[in-house]
């Protein structure tokens, strides 16, 4: 894991801040309050999305503390006491904190953090729980769709010279990494999260050389048991795979080694790979690998495939690493519950926009299991108390549509959050990244490929429990 040497606290909505300062103002800092990070529609209109992000959230959490220049900033802004400040100087974190894991598939309107405590302490986290959760989360849904389009070739993330900034292509990378991607071409993703760092040559190296087959011949004798080469730079055709032949024939095959490949970055590259593919195999390269980049996403690559590309390996850069097809991933953190004297009190807002009506309590998440297929069946929302008893059947309900009901057996249920931290204090450590990614993609398969298909696909339940719904349904009338 990276270390962070940055105080990432003052990265909050200055509305956080003064809130604070208003609910210390009225004896309120103590207040427990409840707040839930949840989503309302998945990217691209998908089945599903994948939770990211919980290890720089765990990170920030951890190293939270306002510093002297901090509380000078704040103190220039002539709104908030000195008592506030003081309190803001000397605070410690001391919030319970739960979240699915990273690489979980996630659904609209579940809780996938949950943060109690001190309300002036949960309310200034927000940004960054957001920030947090929301980028990375939609960075690995869209690499899955990208790497599940490409029908099991590796795809590698190419993007951190397009992305939104240096954390935008650090993190990027890291989140693409847990969705499926096989690498990155960013070297301190490598270095700080153990993502590996993937890359040959730029057109450049081409243009430095005489001709096209001195620069195939120099890079082949400085790295011949990894040799690939960018044919595009002049002819495709005509120039780069004679060329790339020449060498492989002259410079790696005298020594024992074969090429590793040959990479297309632009033109018709579906024409290009079928022609590259039968002119490598009549030279006796068949084991050549072909990879080709180009501003490539989920839906250019489906249809290259379907029109026989031979394509062994995609380079996505842009399109992947800004989830340029819908670049926001619609998070939000909203206050659910107070407590008084050890009672919990419901909150909930209301909206004559229905999908803005949220859903109130201190709550668990389960994810219910067929014990026969191991495929999930669906997510249910219950009050924290709750307790699903998978020994017995189980019934489900549409928490808008109430007469769509089924009643599910055998079953396993499973609570899918885990607790970070425990009155400030972490007691969850982020596992190693090439565990979160073999357990995204264990976690994807017990999803039908109905979820998982890019058209229209099966919408997944989370649902209610009756309690759950009883709540609600008494503060929406009692609201109305």
């Amino acid at each position: 894991m990276a270390v962070s040497n940055r105080n990432l606290t003052m990265l909050t909505d200055f509305y956080e801040l003064t809130m604070s300062g208003g609910y210390f103002e009225k004896g309120l800092q103590d207040k427990t309050a409840y707040f839930d990070m949840f989503f309302r529609r998945i990217p691209d209109n998908g089945g599903y999305a994948i939770m990211a992000g919980v290890e720089q959230l765990i990170q920030y959490l951890s190293e939270l503390k306002f510093t002297d220049e901090d509380i000078d900033f704040l103190r220039s802004k002539k709104i908030f006491s000195e008592e506030f400040l003081e309190y803001l100087r000397t605070f410690e974190f001391a919030c319970d904190v739960w979240a699915v894991p990273e690489g979980m598939p996630i659904f609209p309107n579940e809780p996938i953090v949950t943060v109690r405590g001190p309300v002036i302490q949960a309310q200034f986290i927000e940004t960054m729980v957001l920030l947090s959760i929301n980028h990375q989360s939609l960075i690995a849904t869209k690499a899955n769709r990208i790497v599940r389009a490409a029908k099991g070739r590796a795809v590698m993330e190419f993007g951190s010279r397009r992305a939104q900034g240096y954390d935008g292509a650090m993190l990027g990378a890291r989140a693409a990494y847990i969705g499926g991607c096989s690498g990155t071409a960013c070297t301190s993703v490598d270095r700080d999260f153990g993502v590996p760092a993937l890359g040959t040559m730029a057109h450049s190296w081409v243009q430095m050389f005489d001709n096209e087959y001195e620069a195939f011949k120099a890079y082949a004798e400085i790295y011949p048991q990894s040799c690939t080469l960018l044919v595009d730079t002049f002819n495709v055709l005509k120039s780069g795979i004679p060329n790339a032949i020449k060498v492989f024939d002259e410079v790696l095959k005298p020594q024992g080694y074969r090429p590793a490949g040959i990479r297309i970055d632009s033109g018709d590259i579906t024409y290009l790979s079928k022609k590259a593919r039968k002119m490598l195999d009549e030279a006796g390269y068949p084991d050549c690998k072909i990879c080709v980049s180009n501003s490539l996403d989920e839906n250019t690559i489906e249809s290259m495939l379907a029109q026989g590309a031979c394509v062994d390996s995609f380079g996505v850069g842009e399109r992947l690493i800004t989830s340029s097809s819908e670049p926001v991933f619609g998070g939000v953190y909203k206050l659910v519950a107070l407590e008084d004297n050890g009672v919990i009190i419901p909150k909930i807002k209301i909206s004559e926009n229905v999908a803005k009506i949220t859903t109130p309590c201190f709550k668990e998440l389960w994810r219910l299991f067929d014990r026969d297929t191991g495929k999930a069946i669906a997510d249910v929302l219950t009050m924290n108390d709750e307790v699903i008893n998978d020994n017995r059947p189980y019934e489900i309900f549409d928490p808008q549509f109430t007469w769509k009901r089924k009643t599910v057996e055998n079953f396993r249920a499973q609570r899918i959050r885990v607790q970070l931290f425990d009155k400030g204090r972490q007691v969850y450590t982020s596992p190693d990244i090439s565990y979160i990614k073999e357990y995204c993609a264990q976690q994807l398969d017990t999803l039908w490929d109905e979820v998982k298909r890019f058209e229209n696909p099966h919408t997944y339940y989370v649902d209610l429990s009756q309690k759950l719904w009883l709540t609600k349904d008494s503060l929406l009338k009692k609201r109305s």
